[in-house]
């Protein structure tokens, strides 16, 4: 009877799926990896926040930033570049002010001075999209990593777009911060080759 009990009892079915290491075992992260990171970009406003995004995260950890990326949405209007443009002194001291966000003042700077510049560049250029995508001759780069210490910080197309990106007066982009940035919006897929998420298991459109 025992025997026939334990045959009753019900089956976990659930798929343990291998990701990269880095997001751990946080749902938040893991939610981030499987549905956001690395996935090609094209839309201009999700560019600029997520441009806005990694440099807020210098020094320190994505997970801090993600968990806040609400409180900065509705703090920076949702990343509506003419308006980030447009801030004052009282719209910055309320940004410095609203414990939502990173209080850092060359930050919140920056996020204002670089809508300014992106403007700037939208005019120059069809696009931002078509801006950042001309760097990877408008497909993403699929690298093939089996150990996250393969992964570089920097490449010499990351110090590329950094260098020009600060000719055209941008800030908070050096060429880590822009890395990460490539690697978050897809221009670079960086997912390690043992992760479910790597074109070789089938599960990116690529």
């Amino acid at each position: 009877m025992k025997k026939l009990l334990s045959l009753l009892q019900p089956v976990n079915l659930a798929v343990v799926l291998n990701r990269c290491g880095w997001c751990g075992d946080d749902a938040d992260y893991q939610r981030y990896h499987d549905d956001e990171w690395a996935v090609p970009v094209f839309d201009d406003r999700l560019l600029f926040e997520m441009l806005i995004l990694e440099g807020a995260q210098a020094g320190l950890n994505w997970l801090t930033i993600l968990r806040k990326r609400e409180h900065y949405r509705q703090a920076f209007d949702y990343f509506d570049p003419h308006q980030i443009a447009a801030y004052d002194e009282k719209k910055f001291q309320q940004l410095k002010n609203n414990s939502g966000i990173v209080r850092h003042s060359q930050k919140i700077h920056s996020a204002i001075n670089n809508a300014q510049c992106y403007l700037i560049l939208c005019q120059q250029k069809n696009s931002f999209s078509d801006y950042l995508w001309d760097f990877v001759d408008h497909k993403p780069i699929q690298n093939h990593w089996h150990e996250l210490k393969d992964i570089p910080t920097t490449t010499p197309l990351s110090k590329a777009l950094s260098k020009d990106l600060k000719q055209r007066g941008f800030s908070f982009v050096g060429p880590t911060i822009t890395y990460a940035f490539m690697q978050a919006v897809g221009l670079v897929n960086d997912h390690l080759t043992i992760c479910h998420r790597h074109p070789s298991h089938n599960a990116l459109d690529r």
